[in-house]
């Protein structure tokens, strides 16, 4: 049933952070009213910036792990909220977990009490590092439960766990996807992610810090296209899992060389010791995406960064 229409109302949490606030931009353009949450722990109201003075827009500033309501009616909760970088989420583990279990349940309950769709932004470490390469959604991962990073991994583990047991046990109406690397313009300088570091380095004549051998990999989905897949998949009938990202696959060298390239800058490439638990592939099969869904990413690695750059560029002194 379509859900994305002029006159619905939906409530986004993590609304002031990287994906957040693209998603309540996309969501306002289509006439949809948004009531946006977000505890500002690593969202920015900067990045909502060009829609605060938008009458169909709301923010209130609020942790959802500790429950939350909305007045009204609700045609879908979209539940983006999380620490979603290394840096955050080894920084702060505890409130990870607790907003992938709490946070979690307050969505559903919202979305339950309203009879409205729910919408999980889960994530493709929730296939851990795979032994099964490019990953399927049938796929069930590889994933250390006590290591460092399973914080984050687990939490979203839990939260799909919760989002389908509220779906077999109420006939909640839900959708779940795995998004892969994503990047793009209000990303922060400072949130660890390979592609932010790797751009703020090159501009401010850092050396660029490539973990172990720099083959490891990863896809990367330019924001534009993953915030396609991701209302394609709420206004879809598709209740399984599905994986949105770019499935063209780049190693970690290549990707600094691409940078370096773009950037003009002559930053060297030095390397460091691999983080715990570092995944050394990851790519998605995009099989039920493009057949469920049809929907594909289009925009190349090259395109996405010419414009990721620019933004950085505005806000990183140079070198």
């Amino acid at each position: 049933m379509t859900i994305l229409t002029s006159g619905a109302r939906m409530v986004v949490t993590g609304a002031a952070g990287f994906l957040g606030s693209h998603m309540v931009a996309r969501l306002l353009d289509a006439g949809v009213e948004v009531v946006g949450l977000d505890d500002l722990s690593s969202g920015r109201v900067d990045n909502l910036a060009a829609v605060m003075s938008n009458p169909s827009f709301e923010l209130r500033v609020a942790d959802v792990s500790d429950g939350f309501t909305v007045d009204g009616a609700v045609d879908a909760v979209l539940h983006l909220a999380s620490p979603a970088s290394p840096v955050d989420y080894l920084a702060r583990p505890i409130e990870t977990l607790r907003v992938g279990s709490e946070g979690t349940r307050a969505a559903l309950e919202l979305a339950l009490d309203r009879s409205a769709r729910f919408f999980l932004s889960s994530t493709s470490e929730i296939y851990g590092d795979p032994l099964v390469h490019p990953q399927p959604e049938t796929y069930w991962g590889n994933v250390n439960p006590i290591g460092v990073r399973s914080v984050y991994d687990e939490a979203k583990r839990y939260a799909e766990a919760l989002t389908y047991a509220h779906a077999r046990a109420h006939g909640l109406d839900v959708r779940v996807a795995r998004i892969f690397n994503t990047y793009g313009p209000h990303m922060r300088p400072d949130d660890g992610r390979v592609v932010s570091n790797f751009i703020v380095q090159a501009l401010s004549g850092h050396d660029l810090t490539v973990y172990g051998d720099g083959r490891q990999t990863r896809s990367f989905c330019y924001v534009d296209d993953e915030i396609d897949g991701l209302l394609a998949l709420l206004d879809s009938d598709v209740e399984d899992p599905v994986n949105i990202g770019n499935d063209g696959e780049f190693d970690m060298l290549t990707l600094a060389e691409l940078v370096l390239e773009l950037t003009g800058s002559s930053s060297r490439i030095v390397h460091e010791d691999l983080p715990l638990d570092d995944p050394r592939v990851r790519r998605p099969d995009l099989t039920r995406a493009r057949t469920e869904l049809g929907w594909e990413p289009r925009v190349s690695l090259r395109d996405g960064l010419i414009p990721t750059i620019a933004y950085f560029a505005s806000i990183t002194p140079s070198a």
